[in-house]
């Protein structure tokens, strides 16, 4: 059977389970420059902070993340690529070193992956926004400008898309999307490389409400992000990060209202407190995506900022309970 077959097979037998936050993993290991610069060589810019560079210089760090993540349950696991383009290793001089990136991030998943037997796992090769936005201009006094245009975007997605699956990705995973502009560059870079390849890779995208006020930063609400991306092929839709599970509800429900296929959510472990730290407990979160469950909203669920092995597990326990969502 495909991978592709695979996924889908297990999709309708259960709710699918995705790992939580690999920043508030790789925190907890306290690590200083010369642990983020290891055996890079000669460097223009400070590493420290680089996470996604922790894929060559400390692989056995991210690969024991992963492994913490499925040993809590998780069917899908995360590549640590969410800053792996062009745009985003500029900031630390690593522009030449994306490919090498996203190849060796892949490979450190799959790794962990089949140290698993009990039932199929699967790697997401996951796609952040990049800090660029082409669709509103940094500058309050030229609403025009643009730091960046579509194709320029679809360079960097495709270059990183391509690494991804030279590395043996399962999934492609557009996450954390607060410019539905950018998320239509990278479902045009990935589609490309699908019909360029003659491959059929699944292709899941993740949005962002920023607010309360239901909306992405580029002022889309729910119902309005998934009309934009509704043509791009998708295996599912979803909402990740800025709010916790209790503030995404009305938007993952109206989500799943209108989604004609898969349905992921993976909030944070609450909102932030006065110290910018995720204090939600894993029993708490459950308690909330329960819910979710119960009122038949979601195919896919994990945690975003905040969320550890512990919720994770917390999560598939509850989810373990309850059919997932039926498409229509």
């Amino acid at each position: 059977m495909k991978t592709i077959d695979k996924i889908y097979q297990a999709a309708k037998d259960r709710i699918l389970i995705m790992d939580g936050a690999m920043g508030t993993m790789i925190q907890q290991h306290k690590l200083e420059e010369e642990d983020f610069a290891k055996g890079l060589g000669k460097l223009t810019h400070p590493q420290k902070g680089n996470n996604d560079v922790l894929v060559l210089s400390q692989p056995e760090i991210i690969q024991s993340i992963h492994e913490a993540y499925l040993d809590a349950g998780a069917d899908i696991i995360e590549t640590n690529t969410f800053s792996s383009n062009q745009i985003s290793m500029a900031d630390y001089g690593l522009e030449h070193k994306v490919k090498d990136l996203n190849i060796a991030a892949a490979k450190i998943a799959k790794k962990a992956c089949k140290k698993f037997s009990d039932k199929p796992r699967f790697v997401a090769g996951a796609i952040g926004p990049t800090n660029k936005t082409a669709s509103m201009s940094p500058d309050v006094n030229n609403p025009g400008y643009r730091e960046v245009s579509f194709m320029d975007l679809v360079t960097i997605y495709k270059e990183q898309a391509e690494g991804l699956i030279e590395g043996g990705v399962d999934i492609l995973l557009i996450e954390t999307v607060f410019d539905t502009l950018n998320c239509k560059a990278a479902l045009f870079a990935v589609n490309t490389i699908k019909e360029e390849k003659n491959i059929d890779i699944p292709v899941m995208v993740s949005g962002t409400i920023t607010d309360a006020s239901g909306r992405t930063l580029s002022g889309q609400t729910t119902e309005a992000f998934w009309i934009s991306v509704s043509h791009g092929n998708l295996m599912s839709v979803g909402l990740n990060c800025a709010l916790g599970a209790k503030q995404m509800r009305p938007f993952l429900k109206s989500l799943a209202d209108i989604s004609s296929v898969l349905v992921s959510c993976y909030p944070n472990a609450g909102l932030p407190n006065e110290f910018g730290e995720y204090d939600e407990s894993p029993n708490a979160m459950a308690n909330q995506i329960s819910d979710f469950c119960k009122s038949g909203f979601v195919n896919i669920l994990g945690g975003c900022c905040g969320t550890t092995p512990e919720h994770i597990k917390a999560i598939a326990e509850v989810a373990n309970q309850y059919p997932p969502r039926k498409l229509s």
